[in-house]
């Protein structure tokens, strides 16, 4: 497996995580906003880790029948990948039932 080193682009990276050349947030326009919402991305989200799952088990069906374009740390790092995210969702999970929780607790 041969493995390049890129130089590290910070225009670039600033601008996937919405933020002008000097990190300062762009402008956000509101119809680009106005069908997001919170289920959608967590529905987003939830798919993104049942595919990394998926991806993970995948590549660990192919390491044991020996196929040998996929390595042992290519099906690693994808089992980390998965673990991470699903430890993620979980996390997420517990603070909405611990809010949810705490709101019907409250008195009126």
């Amino acid at each position: 497996m041969e493995l390049k080193l890129r130089p590290f682009d910070f225009a670039q990276a600033a601008a996937r995580a919405g933020l002008a050349a000097n990190g300062q947030p762009l402008s956000v326009k509101p119809a680009a906003t106005a069908g997001a919402s919170f289920g959608d991305a967590m529905a987003q989200a939830l798919k993104s880790v049942s595919a990394q799952q998926a991806e993970a088990t995948r590549l660990q069906r192919e390491l044991q029948l020996d196929n040998p374009t996929v390595s042992l740390e290519e099906t690693m790092v994808s089992m980390q990948k998965a673990q991470i995210g699903f430890q993620a969702t979980l996390q997420v999970r517990n603070r909405l039932v611990s809010a949810y929780s705490d709101i019907m607790n409250m008195q009126i």
